[in-house]
């Protein structure tokens, strides 16, 4: 059943799975937004992993405070964001389940959602989640099919430049709907829009989501130069290059991806922020400053108060298909990205790898991707100019 046919019995009941601070600074958006719509019901409820803070439970200091004080401190939340710590309760009669969680716990999540059998027929999702799978086949799975293939429900994707405290603090951006169908995409965008957080939308949602997950590798090595105290260009070229090989482990691993995505939020924009601001890139600064004596774990712990990192997680992820596939020349910032992280390469060889004597080979035209004039452009112009 289509979204908007199930408005026929009411407003739509929204579910958020995952309060760290995205999804606290997404729980925040939506509950303003479904306060303000009549599409949706006004009260949002959101998984929060129960604990204990000063001798009360963080899920009664949110509801009573309204405000996240370990993982958003000093944002005020909506009074319809309820925080539940019931993952049931949370999910239940919700026509729309919003992901976000750290990767590596999504599995276990739609696997215990399955096994409530409770789930509403007309349900669909969102993925948030940053990260991605590897199959028996070593080949790469997104968040969106395994929550698809576990729950059976149609699952769109949502990434893009998103820093969650400047989101918080209601400084302008932009994210990325990767959709399947025009009427979820709208009832996403409306439910996620505001003025300071603008939706676009794409119909490629393996290409946000593995946007979203490998500029997360980039920004390892981005972290690197920083922890190597490299200037601005090299940085920007280890950039450049990260991209080029997020655009090809793209379109070689997945079909249908479109060079559109690349250009949105969900693409270069995320990868240019992530790259600087980003909890990615200052703890791989971190690890070269300490000199490979401090384990990522540790850093984790000093730096990130509880959050995870998922540029590791996704490097070694991507380092078996690399492997197993044999496409090592394919991707040498990704492959020497690995090596420093999990090898005890010295960090300068990030650099040494594209320091090389020989001539870079030089694109002949049949290498290039023409561009292309959006239609809605082009129809619009021809009309302009038919009327002079």
């Amino acid at each position: 059943m289509a979204l908007l046919e199930s408005l026929s019995s009411g407003p739509l009941k929204i579910a958020v799975i995952g309060s760290g601070n995205w999804g606290s600074v997404i729980g925040k958006i939506i509950a303003i937004n479904a306060k303000m719509s009549y599409i949706f019901d006004e009260n949002v409820h959101i998984w929060v992993y129960e604990e204990t803070i000063n001798g009360q439970k963080l899920t009664e200091i949110i509801n009573e405070t309204h405000e996240n004080i370990k993982y958003l401190p000093g944002i005020q939340l909506p009074p319809n964001l309820i925080a539940t710590p019931s993952l049931k309760d949370t999910i239940k009669n919700a026509n729309l389940l919003i992901f976000v969680l750290p990767h590596q716990f999504l599995k276990t999540s739609c696997e215990t959602i399955k096994s409530f059998n409770i789930l509403n027929k007309d349900a669909k999702a969102i993925s948030l989640v940053k990260g991605l799978y590897v199959d028996s086949n070593f080949l790469p799975k997104l968040p969106s099919q395994m929550i698809s293939e576990i729950l059976e429900i149609e699952c769109s994707a949502l990434s893009g430049a998103n820093v969650a405290k400047d989101v918080a603090k209601e400084q302008f951006c932009e994210a990325t709907i990767g959709y399947h169908t025009k009427d979820s995409a709208l009832i996403w965008q409306q439910l996620f829009d505001t003025p300071f957080f603008k939706i676009n939308g794409v119909p490629d949602v393996s290409g946000v989501e593995i946007c979203g997950a490998l500029k997360n590798v980039i920004a390892l090595a981005a972290g690197f130069c920083d922890g190597l105290e490299l200037g601005s260009n090299t940085k920007a070229a280890i950039i450049r290059q990260g991209f080029e090989e997020l655009r090809l482990f793209s379109v070689i691993l997945f079909d249908g991806i479109l060079e559109d995505t690349f250009f949105d939020s969900s693409g270069i924009a995320d990868t240019i922020t992530t790259c600087f601001g980003g909890r990615n890139v200052k703890c791989a600064a971190e690890f070269i400053r300490y000199n490979g004596k401090k384990s990522w774990d540790e850093i984790e712990k000093v730096f990130l108060n509880g959050q995870k990192l998922q540029g590791t997680l996704t490097c070694e992820d991507v380092n078996k298909i690399i492997q197993m596939h044999n496409l090592y020349n394919i991707f040498p910032l990704f492959d020497m990205t690995y090596k420093i992280a999990f090898e005890s390469y010295p960090a300068s060889e990030l650099i040494n790898t594209f320091k090389i004597k020989q001539l870079r080979r030089i694109k002949t035209f049949e290498d290039c991707t023409s561009s292309t004039l959006p239609s809605i452009l082009k129809q619009s112009i021809w009309q302009k100019n038919s009327k002079i």
